[in-house]
């Protein structure tokens, strides 16, 4: 089994467990993925936060490696990238000035302070390179 997070055409965020990632498709393309709130047909897989298995000695070095860089991938397929201009491009979304999409990009510490000041939620995650080098 596994666990999507979904977003629906009008923004709505639900979950979603699949068999598989075909099973998934395979009813998104039969219009059976719907929003539980809007019941909008219009779904998308929404970038997710990896889930690690708790241990008692933690993930290794290389296992957060390959969960990162999956989830540079994840982002990098599904959002914008708006580079230097992230903070601008967060707050037109955010005040509806333009549609609303995942974007990523480069913000300073202060930029990422004054958005969420003005209550527009934003995420750091560490990018790391897709490949040792």
């Amino acid at each position: 089994m596994i666990l999507y997070d979904l977003r629906c055409g009008q923004d709505h965020g639900f979950e979603g467990w699949f068999r598989d990632s075909k099973a998934y498709d395979s009813q998104r393309r039969g219009g059976r993925v719907v929003c539980p709130i809007c019941g909008n047909k219009k779904v998308r897989k929404a970038p997710m936060a990896p889930r690690l298995a708790k241990t008692r000695k933690g993930p290794s070095e290389g296992e957060m490696l390959t969960t990162l860089r999956q989830m540079r991938r994840q982002v990098e397929a599904n959002c914008d990238y708006v580079g230097e201009n992230f903070a601008d491009e967060a707050r037109k979304i955010h005040y509806g000035e333009t549609e609303k999409r995942g974007i990523y990009g480069e913000a300073s510490e202060s930029d990422s302070k004054e958005l969420a000041d003005e209550g527009i939620e934003v995420n750091r995650i560490p990018w790391v390179p897709l490949a040792d080098n």
